[in-house]
Order: structure tokens, then C-alpha cells, then sequence
């Protein structure tokens, strides 16, 4: 926090990154950004090589330097400078640079924070999610440091045991994580609310659609409404959101205040009210571009508007209902299919914790539809066999997997996001 706020009082760009990917994405990064001073953490390994050779600066050492250092003078900035750069979270493959201005921090919290959450300066925040993330930015960092409450932080992503020691120890009254995490909390506890978690007045869940019936069970756990949202990096944080005053479950709310959202299909045309499409968004935070990415920018940015890849539809209230991604569809003998429809039925097993679907090519060539489910323990005897039988009850015959692969987890992003390019290969 120390040094973001330190660049942007210089002028410089800051470039948030999670500590933890390998040195080959790091590198990338810094030489991406053409970085000149890569600062480090604790414990991060700091090879010759792992930056590219750039100047790097220990966080230690970063605070060490700062009693005796004399205050900079301000460099004159407007709202359109550049502040920071964050990287898409490679769900699809390499991220990409994305560029936001000083401008944008003050109007996250203020169509969000302020408006939709109602943040004070009596509210204490924890989010799962970590500050080089974009939504993490905004729920850590940004909403605290503009309505002067207060932020939990912590050195990694906390266990639910943590975040139930966390959540009582600091009376936490906002609590930001994604569907998985939400997943883990409320695994192995009984039904009804947590003493530990009266404090929470309001859980937001971002990253991934929450599964059917997650959210109610959530909500009896804390005892608070689950605020569902949908954001990107490009637009710095959510885009719909739902609010204190309407709060859709199932759907990730109604455009933020200042947002416009449509539906479109593959050809770029509006689609009528209660029909799928795609969602596109602009607004006053989205980004002017990706950085040395001009042809994915003209491909993404069109007119203004971003094609954000989610597909969607609009209930009668003007809420969205997400429906995953585009890439997200499998095609399977000629026909598209929809993982998440076969992942809901096969949630409702009780033995279920997570599950994959996709379309993995065999020996033939042929993609076949395959789940990749983790289980509950003890695993129950014939928990495949039976996963296909559910499967058929309730699915067409073309919807139904060929087969069933347990496996001990699935592969995420760091922020939480189903990397489904992997689950295609069929192994991680």
C-alpha cells in the first residue's frame, strides 16, 4: 500500500503482481512494462534473472529507507494519467496488461462502495481476495482508503478456519470472496448460523457464478445477505452488482450506477429481453486499452464498449443472470453444450465438493464429455457409476459425461476462476 501510494505521488506507474506466480510470469511481466524497480517480498526468491534483470528493492529494505527519506514533491497528475496496471487472471491463456487511471480508484468506491455497499468509516473489511487482483484492489484497498474504515490484511489466502478466527477477532462487518472459498467455508458445518460471524452485516461474492443454493446456505452461515456481482480487470471492478436496496439472488444484480450493459449475439446484434447473449459493458472506468496489445485491444474495445465473453440474460426486474463464458462451451458431436447445466445436476449429488465438465478429446479424436469431480470423504463405492446414472435423470442423452474422474482438486486461478482450458487437456 506504502509504495503504491509512493508512485502515484511521483507520477510513476504502479504494477500490481501476485507474489507467488513463477519467475517465468514475472519476468514477462517486467519486461512487458519495460518495469525500473521491481520491489519484493518476503520469502520471494530473488534470483539474478527472475525480473529480468531489473533493479529490485526487498520490502525491508523499502522500510528502511523511509525515516530518512525526504517527502517528494507531488507530479502533477489529472484524472486521465496513468496510476497502475494490473494482468488479467489467464483463465485463457498469457494475461494482459491492463491500464487504469488516477481517476478510476475514486469512482470504484464512489457508484460502489459508497452507493451500493454502503461503506462508513465504522466498517471493517476482509477479503479473501488479495490486493494485486482487481477486485481485491477495490475491496481491500481502495473503498477502506476513501471512506476511512478499516481492512483486515493478511500474507496469504486464509484457511476457513482463519477466516472464521479473523472474522471474530476484528468484528468484520464486509466479507469479499469467491464462490470456491464461500464453498469451503460452509463445507462439514451444520445447518444455522455461526456465532462468529455476527458481526458481518453483508457477504459480496465475485469471480465465478454461485452455484444453486450456495448462496442461501451461505447467507444461514453468516446470517447476512451474499451480494453477488460481475466485474472485469479492463472495467477495474464490478460492472452489475446487486445492493442493500435490491438484491436478486441468483443473478449478478443490475448494472452499476453510471455502467451500461447489453446483450449481443456472435454477430454484435441486440438481443430481445429474456433471450442469451453476450455481455457488453462500458463505462467511466473502463480501460483505454491493453498495454503492447493493439490487436487485442481492437478485438476486445469496440466503439467504446468491451466484450467481456460472459454470456448472459436479463430477468423482467433488470437483473442479470450469468451463464458462464462463451469460451466456456463445449461442442460434442456437432452440438454445443453447456458444462454449467451438467455440473448443477451433478452438484446435488452429496458427495460432490467440486466439479468440471468439459469436452476432452479421446483416441479417436473425438471430444466426449467428461466430469472431473472432487469428492467428499469417505468417498462413497460406486460414486462414478452413480454420477452418470443422475446424470441421465435429468439430462439429455447428449448432455450426459462418458465418464467421471475423481480427482483431488481442480485447476483455479489465484483468484478463484475455473481455468476450464486446462480441464479440457483432461490432466493438470
Amino acid at each position: 500500500m506504502t509504495a503504491f501510494l509512493a508512485a502515484a505521488r511521483l507520477g510513476a506507474v504502479a504494477v500490481l503482481v501476485n507474489p507467488e506466480l513463477p519467475a517465468a510470469d514475472h519476468t514477462f511481466m517486467a519486461e512487458d512494462t519495460d518495469a525500473v524497480l521491481c520491489l519484493t517480498g518476503p520469502g520471494l526468491d530473488e534470483r539474478p534473472g527472475r525480473f529480468g534483470g531489473r533493479a529490485c528493492l526487498g520490502a525491508d529494505q523499502f522500510v528502511a529507507l523511509t525515516p530518512t527519506a525526504r517527502p517528494a514533491t507531488a507530479h502533477p497528475v489529472d484524472a486521465h494519467t496513468p496510476l497502475y496496471i494490473q494482468y488479467t487472471s489467464g483463465t485463457t491463456g498469457r494475461p494482459k496488461g491492463v491500464v487504469h487511471v488516477h481517476g478510476d480508484p475514486k469512482t470504484y468506491h464512489d457508484l460502489i462502495g459508497r452507493r451500493l455497499l454502503r461503506i462508513t468509516q465504522d466498517d471493517v473489511t476482509l477479503s479473501v481476495s488479495k490486493l494485486y487482483f482487481a477486485y481485491g484492489f477495490g475491496n481491500a484497498f481502495v473503498f477502506p482508503l476513501f471512506s476511512g474504515s478499516s481492512a483486515v490484511l493478511t500474507d496469504r489466502r486464509p484457511t476457513p478456519a482463519a477466516v472464521d478466527e479473523l472474522v471474530a477477532r476484528h468484528r468484520v462487518t464486509l466479507l469479499y470472496s469467491v464462490p470456491s472459498a464461500y464453498a469451503a467455508l460452509v463445507t462439514d458445518r451444520g445447518s444455522g448460523h455461526a456465532a462468529c460471524f455476527a458481526s458481518v452485516r453483508a457477504a459480496v461474492s465475485a469471480g465465478e457464478g454461485m452455484p444453486d443454493g450456495l448462496g442461501r446456505r451461505v447467507t444461514e452461515l453468516l446470517g447476512a445477505p451474499v451480494l453477488e456481482q460481475i466485474g472485469s480487470t479492463e472495467a477495474g471492478h464490478a460492472f452489475c452488482a446487486n445492493s442493500f436496496r435490491h438484491n436478486h439472488p441468483g443473478t449478478v444484480g443490475r448494472p452499476v450506477p453510471g455502467f451500461e450493459v447489453e446483450l449481443r449475439d456472435r454477430a454484435g446484434r441486440p438481443v430481445p429481453d429474456g433471450a442469451e447473449g453476450e455481455l457488453w459493458v462500458r463505462g467511466p472506468t473502463l480501460t483505454s486499452g491493453y498495454l503492447n496489445r493493439p490487436e487485442e485491444t481492437e478485438r476486445t474495445l469496440v466503439g467504446g464498449w468491451l466484450a467481456t465473453r460472459d454470456r448472459a440474460c436479463r430477468e423482467p426486474d433488470g437483473s442479470y443472470r450469468h451463464l458462464g463464458r462463451a469460451d466456456d462451451m463445449e461442442m460434442v458431436g456437432g452440438i454445443t453444450v453447456s458444462p454449467l447445466e451438467v455440473e448443477a445436476v451433478l452438484r446435488t449429488h452429496p458427495a460432490v465438493k467440486e466439479v468440471a465438465v468439459a469436452a476432452v478429446t479421446d483416441g479417436h479424436g473425438a471430444g466426449r464429455l467428461r466430469a472431473f469431480v472432487v469428492p467428499a470423504t469417505p468417498v462413497p463405492a460406486g460414486l462414478e457409476t452413480g454420477l452418470i446414472r443422475l446424470a441421465r435423470e435429468h439430462l439429455a442423452a447428449f448432455k450426459v459425461p462418458r465418464s467421471v474422474s475423481l480427482v483431488s482438486s481442480l485447476p483455479r486461478t489465484p483468484t478463484g476462476k475455473l481455468r476450464r482450458h486446462l480441464v479440457r487437456q483432461g490432466a493438470w
